[in-house]
């Protein structure tokens, strides 16, 4: 074997899965330049050493591409300053918890809480400000749901916001009123449509709520960025952006905290005019590199079968001949998808219920009739209830299916929750169908959607693989779980071919960027239940060490936990 250059850094002593299918294994990779150089076995390696390479000996640890998050709200995140509702399973525990909170810090001006679970409200019901008023007295309350797609107020925030009966169409949702008398309950539905909108966020901000403020937007990011990289999410798709957040990255860029790569899509809420799409065009021109990148579109065609907000193509199991509606007409979203797409728009469509994912199909096929195919990789994003006529169409399309595992565990839409009952048992079969979509030949690419679930991708993995809840117990749907190869494929060369990245990232082959995970456990090999726990205890990008849990990267690795 000829001499070649050194090697920047050297990997020996793993089990690669390169997600290659031309070099599936290996033992060992070379970078220089940040990228891939030489792939093969230990025998080979040290031809690529010199006296300046920087060594990684993974002691036969599992190595994995970097993982691709394809839908990771890092700009949302989760904060601090909120009262954590997370795992709360009543009101009474809502209450209680935004009591304490408000006992120990007196002097707040705002209550603000997070992750509230609708199945925690009794009688399949959506929250009040009556609810809130006991414990939150002439404070302003404002309550976010764990999927961010609903906000739940009290009185004196009703106030401070002015929702009013003849003020229900706010610049941050729709203020649901009472059937009775129309006055507004405090619960407001289309809240990540139009709060977490250009405007939306501006008239949230201007109205005093500190939850919007820039330096909270920023502090969400950054953590959230921090828990990317330590989870091996060596890229991550954010996937609704305004102009105005850009800057948040790049002020996360100039110090340090972007190290994870970025991909930005922006945000087109009805209403988007011809000159807004230039200047989303400029802006996909102005970041353009490797490490941020700004250009899909998102759009809503429905919105969540929590509250019954989603469209489907029946209705609600007990709700008469409620069904959910679209937030356009067929029609008229088939002609904005096609008018995008002979822009050369990529569009990531939110489509939960039957009938909004086939909208979406239906203005994918009409945007092809009218335009010619092209290679757009439009993606439905969830993909939640897939009606059994559609699954053949993502492939036939070329649409790929943006999902989170995740959301189809049974403790958060199994059996006993809302998702599950609102939707009803004869349409369970409908639920996240993963292997239908894969056997299909559709491109899954997988993602957490943070902060609606955990980022951590050990855990999406393990719920694509079981569909059982984190405590173990029955499985729901089990007939729809995926191999662990195909979990990971998901999470790498899936979401890189969702988002032209696919050449790039995605695998460990020559050419490529070095980014790639040394794991504590071999996921491929070991029982599903010991995925969660799982930990990225070397992170690269670009052939740097950025992150991980190992503190000798020089020696080999410790035993196995």
């Amino acid at each position: 074997m000829s001499h070649p250059t050194p090697a920047d850094l050297l990997l020996t002593g793993a089990r690669i899965h390169t997600v290659d299918p031309d070099l599936p294994e290996a033992e060992a990779l070379a970078v220089a330049d940040g990228r891939i150089v030489w792939v093969g076995p230990d025998a080979e390696a040290e031809a690529w050493a010199g006296p300046d390479t920087e060594r990684i000996d993974a002691g036969g640890r599992l190595v994995l591409p970097g993982f691709i998050d394809a839908h990771n709200h890092v700009r949302l995140g989760s904060d601090d300053a909120c009262v954590q509702l997370a795992g709360v399973r009543t009101l009474e525990g809502i209450l209680d918890r935004i009591g304490e909170w408000r006992e120990a810090n007196p002097d707040a001006e705002w209550i603000e809480a997070e992750a509230f679970d609708y199945s925690a409200i009794p009688g399949g019901r959506m929250p009040t400000a009556a609810d809130l008023d006991p414990v939150t007295g002439d404070v302003p309350a404002i309550v976010l749901s764990y999927d961010v797609h609903t906000a739940w107020l009290n009185t004196a925030a009703m106030r401070r916001l002015g929702v009013a009966k003849d003020r229900t169409d706010l610049p941050f949702g729709t203020a649901a009123v009472d059937p009775g008398t129309g006055e507004p309950t405090g619960f407001v539905k289309d809240f990540a449509i139009k709060g977490l909108s250009r405007d939306g966020h501006r008239a949230l901000r201007d109205l005093g709520v500190p939850w919007a403020s820039p330096d909270r937007q920023y502090g969400r990011l950054a953590k959230s960025l921090d828990d990317a990289i330590g989870f091996g999410i060596t890229t991550v798709v954010e996937p609704q952006n305004s102009l105005d957040d850009l800057e948040l990255y790049d002020r996360a860029r100039a110090e340090g905290r972007l190290r994870s790569r970025i991909v930005a899509a922006l945000f087109h809420p009805r209403g988007t005019t011809d000159e807004d799409l230039d200047d989303f065009e400029a802006a996909a021109r102005a970041y353009a590199g490797d490490r941020l990148r700004v250009g899909p579109l998102k759009l809503y065609i429905d919105d969540v079968v929590e509250p019954r907000t989603a469209a489907l193509l029946e209705p609600y199991t007990g709700c008469g001949s409620h069904r959910g509606e679209t937030f356009y007409p067929a029609e008229e979203f088939a002609e904005l998808l096609a008018a995008l797409d002979a822009r050369g728009f990529q569009c990531f469509v939110h489509a939960t219920g039957d009938r909004g994912i086939r909208t979406v199909l239906d203005a994918v096929e009409h945007a092809r009739a009218v335009n010619g195919p092209r290679d757009a990789r439009h993606q439905v994003v969830h993909v939640e209830c897939l009606d059994p006529e559609d699954v053949p169409r993502f492939a036939q399309l070329g649409v790929v299916a943006c999902m989170q595992p995740r959301h189809c565990a049974p403790e958060i839409a199994g059996p006993g929750q809302d998702w599950a009952e609102n939707v009803g048992e004869e349409r369970w079969h409908k639920a996240w169908p993963m292997r239908s979509l894969s056997e299909a030949g559709a491109v899954l690419a997988f993602s957490s959607d943070w902060n609606v679930a955990e980022m951590d991708p050990m855990i999406g993995i393990y719920t694509a693989l079981t569909r059982r809840s984190l405590d173990g117990g029955d499985p729901w749907q089990p007939e729809e779980t995926v191999d662990a190869a195909t979990a990971v494929y998901g999470y790498t060369m899936g979401s890189a071919h969702a988002n032209f990245l696919d050449t790039d990232r995605g695998s460990l082959t020559v050419g490529k960027a070095a980014d790639f995970v040394v794991l504590s456990r071999d996921i491929l090999a070991v029982a599903p239940e010991r995925i969660p726990g799982t930990v990225a205890q070397v992170v690269v990008v670009a052939g740097e060490v950025v992150a991980g849990t190992q503190a000798h990267l020089h020696g080999p690795f410790r035993a196995a936990a």
